[in-house]
């Protein structure tokens, strides 16, 4: 079986979770700080909070935004439930905007007519979340603009887009938002098994999100009410979580940082040879905007229907049944049972759902070999053709 996606772990990654084991910090300890500056580093970030997942990340980084009962949140209906959930979580209200139909992200001119109308209406969002899919960053210069005419606060969801750069620099920089959210799950670009961070530029920011992670306790004196009274003395300040990342996830992410740039490398190259292999079949390959530079996460095919004798749910089966674990990202977050419990309604975001009925996720991830993409091109040309 080729899956869609997996994790790549050498022996260096084997050998430092090891030695964090035989350490005597499991979790708490110095691992997760240097994890966090290596991926701040990398991303051109000043400050960075680990988290136990990509979802607790969002949370986060939510909350620290403000969000609460009575605000409103949207983000695109073309991602993973989290990214709507998190704001849920906070009591907020969720909407979405449609995408754009070639690089299947937030639509801008979407964005821009619905703010005009929620400015109208006067329930404006508090935030907006962008979310780069498949590893493709959004038009943030057109959202970022947008954020400054009509006062909403912008959290990237780059769970898919470490590595990715936008008008030449690098994906979680906060260049056009007040926090970039990525993901360390075993399918994206580097993995900590499960895990999340989020990176800012503003401090204040950090720091409310460092407190909120592990429980709202502080031992800081300057955040306490009232004078310490040992060195063994907390205070619970705020309502937070224990979404703390252990030491031994922070280590195979640190371990697997390595390899970022040549975990992103291998899949242009890859994603760049599927363009070859697959260019006369009946499907649209995925577009990509002249600004932008993906760190290729997914490999998405849209099939052209019209041109075939087979459903969407046929090929997928057909390349199950050769061995090929074909996926498809996403469904309409607005479809689900939950949203459509709060109102929501299928032809609310048609071109979404005009996607996600063409949609197949071919295997894509560093570890692919060249031999084993053929195979996917091979048993995809002999299913549609």
């Amino acid at each position: 079986m080729i899956p869609y996606a997996r994790q790549d772990v050498d022996d260096e990654d084997v050998r430092a979770v090891v030695e964090v084991l035989r350490s005597d910090w499991l979790t708490q300890g110095p691992m997760v700080e240097r994890f966090e500056r290596a991926v701040a580093d990398y991303c051109g970030s000043p400050f960075a909070v680990a988290a136990n997942s990509g979802t607790s990340a969002l949370h986060l980084a939510y909350r620290a935004a403000g969000l609460g009962p009575g605000d409103l949140l949207w983000t695109s209906p073309n991602t993973f439930v989290a990214s709507a959930n998190a704001a849920r979580y906070c009591g907020a209200d969720v909407d979405f905007v449609d995408i754009d139909p070639r690089t299947y992200n937030m639509s801008p001119q979407a964005l821009e007519r619905k703010l005009r109308q929620a400015k109208q209406a006067g329930r404006p969002p508090a935030v907006v979340v962008p979310v780069h899919f498949a590893g493709q960053p959004c038009q943030m210069d057109a959202i970022g603009d947008l954020a400054r005419a009509y006062g909403f606060r912008v959290i990237e969801d780059a769970s898919h887009a470490l590595g990715a750069t936008y008008a030449g620099e690098r994906i979680g920089t906060c260049a056009y938002s007040s926090m970039v959210v990525l993901s360390f799950h075993p399918v994206k670009i580097i993995t900590t098994g499960e895990g999340g961070m989020v990176l800012t530029q503003d401090g204040a920011l950090a720091e409310r999100i460092a407190l909120l992670r592990s429980h709202g306790i502080t031992r800081d004196p300057a955040l306490m009410d009232g004078p310490s009274e040992g060195p063994w003395y907390y205070q619970q300040v705020d309502l937070g979580y224990n979404y703390r990342l252990t030491d031994i996830q922070a280590v195979l992410g640190l371990s697997q940082m390595r390899r970022a740039d040549a975990f992103v490398a291998r899949r242009r190259a890859l994603a760049a040879r599927y363009d070859r292999l697959l260019a006369d079949l009946p499907v649209t390959l995925p577009w990509q905007h002249p600004a932008s530079a993906s760190a290729w996460h997914l490999y998405v095919v849209r099939l052209r229907l019209g041109e075939l004798r087979k459903t969407r749910r046929a090929v997928v089966e057909a390349l199950r049944e050769a061995g090929i674990r074909a996926n498809v990202h996403y469904i309409p977050v607005h479809t689900q049972p939950y949203y459509r419990a709060l109102g929501f309604r299928p032809g609310d975001f048609p071109q979404a759902e005009a996607y996600y009925r063409e949609a197949i996720t071919l295997p894509m991830y560093a570890a692919l070999t060249e031999a084993e993409q053929d195979r996917v091109a091979d048993v995809l040309r002999e299913v549609l053709t």
